[in-house]
């Protein structure tokens, strides 16, 4: 069996995809699938932890298009994460994995309180650990979350599950002249502003040394190939193009 490339991973998932074609709402067979493919990459020896955003629960909930304040919108958007790590674990037991989930927000007996020494205990024997309720602040994106959970728990590398198979010049939904990069650095994604994950989250990733993976979830089979190191979307990493 070849060996993984990366022994523990964060696995970043965007409301946004847990929401299925729609969008929105939870896609309880979408979750399945995504499940199955972490239980493989378990199969493999890697331990695997989840940041869920909260996108799909709350869809236009923002201060700019609701009439909220920021702060009041960004712990709405926490709480949806919580949600999201509900239906996850949910799923999981159905799928035959073992998952936790954590939140910095306490909420009763729904989630356990959010300490990374016993997430790593959880991670370590073997069990998927869900990051919901973000950084537990305002004003702070569950991309920015993902990547201080991945430095928290000594992952080798945080994979961002997306729609799209990778990291492009543009928006390829709207501009079919858009190209894909199959690796970037991170002065590059942060000099071109690309977009794909916030600044705060890719400044931490280059300071940790923690290379990011953007790659679409849908593809067959795509998480365990980003753990081999199969050649699937696009590395971000501390090497410059220059």
């Amino acid at each position: 069996m070849t060996a993984p490339l990366y022994k523990r991973v964060i696995l970043k998932l965007s409301g946004e995809v847990l929401g299925g074609s729609a969008g929105d709402g939870v896609d309880t067979a979408l979750i399945a699938g995504v499940l199955r493919q972490v239980r493989a990459v378990m199969d493999l020896g890697t331990s695997l932890g989840i940041v869920v955003g909260g996108g799909n629960i709350l869809r236009g909930c923002d201060s700019g298009s609701s009439g909220l304040t920021r702060i009041t919108a960004d712990y709405i958007g926490m709480l949806g994460t919580v949600i999201n790590g509900l239906a996850i674990r949910d799923v999981g037991r159905r799928e035959g994995v073992e998952v936790v989930v954590m939140s910095p927000i306490p909420v009763g007996t729904l989630a356990a309180a959010y300490n990374p020494d016993i997430a790593a205990e959880h991670l370590a024997a073997g069990r998927v650990v869900v990051f919901a309720g973000g950084t537990g602040s305002p004003f702070f994106t569950t991309d920015t979350a993902a990547a201080i959970r991945a430095a928290e728990t000594g992952a080798d590398a945080l994979l961002k599950a997306t729609k799209v198979d990778g990291v492009y010049s543009a928006d390829p939904m709207l501009d079919p002249a858009a190209s894909r990069f199959e690796r970037l650095s991170f002065k590059d994604a942060l000099d071109l502003r690309l977009n794909f994950m916030d600044r705060a989250a890719l400044s931490l990733c280059e300071d940790r040394n923690i290379p990011v993976v953007v790659f679409n979830v849908r593809e067959q089979d795509s998480i365990r190939r980003v753990v081999l190191g199969e050649p699937i979307g696009t590395v971000v990493e501390g090497v410059s193009n220059d």
